[in-house]
């Protein structure tokens, strides 16, 4: 179980992105996360005719690292660490400064 997953909310803790806050869209394999409206690049674009592509200058957005970004927590208002524990049979993710869990 991975500490973030798609959809959740989180805050940008360090780069030039700083201070801001998205949800994620997309969790790579090498530890990177995608976030919306975060980390955003300008990406030349050669067009393709065969599939109707335009070409031009597309600002999306780029993999940022997963240790960049905490978990936002709407209680405190800040970014939280992530603990795991067992609650019966299944794992949860909780908030360490609260205790209590991240998907309740």
């Amino acid at each position: 179980m991975n500490r973030l997953k798609k959809g959740d909310e989180v805050i940008v803790i360090a780069g030039k992105d700083k201070g801001k806050r998205g949800t994620v869209s997309k969790v790579l394999a090498n530890g990177r996360v995608v976030v919306d409206g975060i980390n955003l690049v300008k990406k030349h674009v050669k067009a393709n005719p065969m599939t109707g592509e335009q070409g031009g200058i597309v600002t999306r957005e780029a993999p940022i690292h997963a240790s960049n970004v905490m978990l936002f927590n709407p209680e405190t208002g800040k970014g939280d660490r992530v603990g795991f524990r067992l609650d019966g049979d299944s794992k949860i993710r909780y908030f360490k400064s609260t205790g209590k869990a991240v998907d309740a």
